[in-house]
């Protein structure tokens, strides 16, 4: 299991605004366990401190603001991409104006300075929405097509057309946050020569520069255009390579407009509040895309709140422990050893495996024609995975005890249990064990089902 993680120090990033053109200073501090990602105006009276929440935004013009009492910071989406790609959980944003730096107009200058200070590990662990069934959102004005998809991982593809012959069509692929930093990080901004000017003339880009987006030219431009462009950006002259980036520009990828639409949905969907597990699929995203599909996707889990940290099963992925080393642990034996294997271990939390098959004796008599898995061995399966974690933590197969059942409240059983399936099994610490006595959280899951939950409580007792 993964736990959270914040920055072990506060770092530093100046930089100018994209759109505002003020000289912007952001200082990026550590924060405590489900703190989240905050914003704070340290300009502002009182310092305002907000959440970066989907809710909160109110404008998604080149860029995504957010509001809240007054208090506004703009272009949100970098940091935010750098702090989730990179593992952090929880960050104060403090900002002297209301717009971050844009620097190269990556996530590239964040992720070094989040490298540069390091991450600390914390005591509590990270909570994951993992999506159970297609979240889909459509822009047919836009001509947008957003999904979600259930996954073990957060795994992202972003498509892109504009019509574009410079461009053609693209598509970009995140198979894991761990290929964030290289992948995804170094990728600008990018912009259409024909937008330029109407986001000049309408206040926008006054800290726009050449250094900090990529310019695609479709079209041959006269001396008299380059010109104006060049006092625009106040540079000595401006040129256009044959591929149609202005200024001779070089790209860090050939598909790096794609790859920075993949940075801006990491950014964006941060906005939800927790990082999810899901197979994310973009075709033609933007901003105000992102951000409504954000909100369904925070709905959703609004509305699926026991979805919350389901742990996720993949069969391809090693044991833990295996039922051999489970069966030098626990006294159960056929046909009465009912954990197949260990699939997450910590020291307050354990995940287990059971298969069920039709095979064993009790579908015999429970029920004829009619077989399910009955409720009372449901416990004892969730019984048995929470040994495995304290007799492992006891010493071992070495040490000889065995658990004892000594209460079992709050039992509920949602639903049937029957051959074919396989019972994901959550068993959690509530309270530190003392004097042999241990009080646990159990939920068992099929796929992301939850049928039954209980709090048990047994005794560790040595064996004779």
């Amino acid at each position: 299991m993964q736990n959270q993680h914040t920055l072990k120090e506060e770092f530093v990033v100046e930089g100018v605004g994209l759109h505002t053109g003020l000289s912007s200073r952001m200082t990026v501090k550590p924060a405590p366990p489900g703190f989240g990602f905050k914003f704070q105006r340290v300009d502002l009276p009182d310092e305002p401190m907000f959440k970066a929440d989907v809710d909160y935004v109110v404008d998604t013009s080149r860029g995504t603001t957010l509001e809240y009492n007054g208090a506004r910071v703009a272009t949100v989406e970098h940091i935010l991409a750098a702090l989730t790609g990179m593992g952090v959980d929880n960050a104060i944003i403090q900002l002297n104006n209301e717009e971050t730096p844009i620097m190269d107009g990556s996530a590239q200058a964040f992720v070094e300075a989040i490298e540069k200070v390091g991450l600390e590990e914390q005591n509590a662990k990270k909570i994951y929405f993992s999506i159970d069934e297609n979240i889909a959102f459509t822009d047919d004005e836009k001509n947008v097509e957003m999904v979600a998809t259930p996954s073990t991982d957060y795994k992202i593809t972003t498509l892109i057309d504009f019509n574009s012959n410079v461009l053609g069509t693209q598509h970009a692929y995140l198979k894991s946050l761990k290929e964030f930093k290289k992948e995804i990080a170094p990728c600008r901004t990018f912009c259409f020569l024909h937008e330029i000017e109407f986001l000049y003339n309408n206040n926008l880009i006054k800290g726009g520069d050449l250094d900090n987006a990529i310019v695609v030219v479709d079209r041959v431009l006269e001396k008299s255009e380059l010109d104006k462009l060049a006092k625009m950006f106040n540079k000595p002259n401006i040129d256009v390579k044959q591929e149609g980036i202005l200024n001779n520009l070089k790209l860090h990828f050939s598909n790096e407009a794609a790859r920075h639409k993949l940075l801006d949905i990491i950014g964006d969907l941060a906005l939800i509040g927790y990082p999810i597990k899901g197979n994310i699929i973009a075709y033609r995203p933007g901003h105000k895309t992102n951000v409504e599909f954000a909100k369904n996707i925070k709905e959703h889990i609004k509305k699926n709140k026991n979805m919350l940290d389901v742990p996720v099963y993949n069969p391809t992925q090693p044991a833990i422990y295996d039922v051999n080393y489970i069966a030098q642990l626990l006294p159960h034996r056929y046909p009465f050893l009912l954990v197949d294997k260990i699939i997450e271990l910590s020291d307050n939390h354990i995940v287990g495996i059971k298969n069920v098959t039709f095979n064993e004796p009790m579908f015999t008599g429970h029920f004829p024609d009619n077989p399910v898995f009955p409720g009372v061995l449901q416990l004892e399966a969730l019984a048995q995975t929470g040994g495995v974690m304290v007799l492992n933590n006891q010493g071992g197969p070495e040490k000889k005890y065995d658990t004892y059942f000594l209460k079992i409240d709050n039992a509920r059983f949602k639903q049937k249990v029957v051959p074919g399936d396989t019972l994901i099994m959550k068993m959690e610490l509530t309270r530190p064990i003392r004097r042999g006595i241990c009080e646990m959280k159990g939920t068992a899951y099929v796929g992301n089902k939850i049928v039954c939950e209980a709090d048990l409580m047994a005794q560790i007792v040595p064996r004779t």
